[in-house]
């Protein structure tokens, strides 16, 4: 991802995009917090993170959403082929990066103009999955066909969703700052220095969504995340591995 940061006592966290959340928002994964546990590591708050981030980013945009949401993001460095975009819309707020190859049917799909771009359409699926509920979020997600990652926040509803593509080909990681809150970002170093061992990759072809309470593969639902510990020499505190449907039906 490009430099986006979004926080929600929960953090969301992206070379070029981050979002931080508050706890109040977001439950921090528990493997997460597991990992840290296992091995305790130097960490930095959600707000010294964003800080961070604009100080080392110029042409940086940052604001506060309500009490609990932080977001910020900058253009700089921006990859021609996996642009990063922001928009809000009805108290919607999301960070894309990254193209869809059937946005043009997509937006025929949705009743969107042709200038729509990926941001304007995530934010009316993720509208039309609000209002039409249940309207399953694995079905608005699996229809998204590219190399993508992207992260909405609906203000109204206090509802964080957070998702990737199908083959990870715009990284995203996400992780747990010094004062519990959960962040999201493409920058794995970026994250390392605020949540330490508390940092894991986002599984790819998976979406995270405080509607649902947890993690989903979009693809196979029903199929179990686990999360397995990392080795000392890692990165990571953990990875997050959709098992098969084999390995489900075994162990129901």
């Amino acid at each position: 991802m490009s430099s986006q940061t979004i926080t929600v006592q929960s953090v969301l966290l992206s070379c070029v995009n981050t979002l931080l959340a508050q706890s109040s928002i977001v439950s921090p994964p528990e493997e997460l917090v597991a990992a840290g546990s296992r091995t305790p590591s130097p960490k930095s708050t959600a707000k010294a993170l964003v800080n961070k981030f604009v100080a080392n980013n110029a042409s940086a945009v940052s604001m506060v959403i309500g009490d609990d949401v932080q977001l910020a993001y900058t253009h700089q460095n921006e990859s021609l082929t996996q642009p990063r975009s922001f928009a809000v819309k009805d108290e919607i707020f999301c960070l894309f990066e990254g193209t869809l190859d059937n946005l043009g049917s997509l937006k025929q799909q949705y009743g969107l103009s042709k200038s729509a771009n990926e941001v304007v359409l995530v934010i009316e699926a993720y509208k039309a999955l609000r209002d039409r509920a249940p309207y399953p979020m694995n079905q608005v997600v699996g229809h998204l066909d590219g190399n993508f990652a992207f992260v909405v926040f609906d203000k109204s509803t206090s509802t964080l969703f957070v998702a990737t593509d199908q083959h990870g080909k715009v990284p995203l990681y996400w992780g747990i700052t010094a004062d519990g809150c959960v962040a999201f970002a493409n920058d794995a170093d970026l994250l390392k220095g605020a949540c330490g061992k508390s940092l894991a990759s986002f599984p790819q072809g998976c979406f995270y969504s405080t509607a649902v309470g947890g993690l989903r593969c979009y693809e196979n639902p029903k199929n179990k995340i686990t999360a397995v510990p990392a080795t000392e020499e890692e990165i990571w505190g953990a990875k997050f591995m959709v098992e098969g449907q084999s390995v489900i039906t075994a162990t129901e």
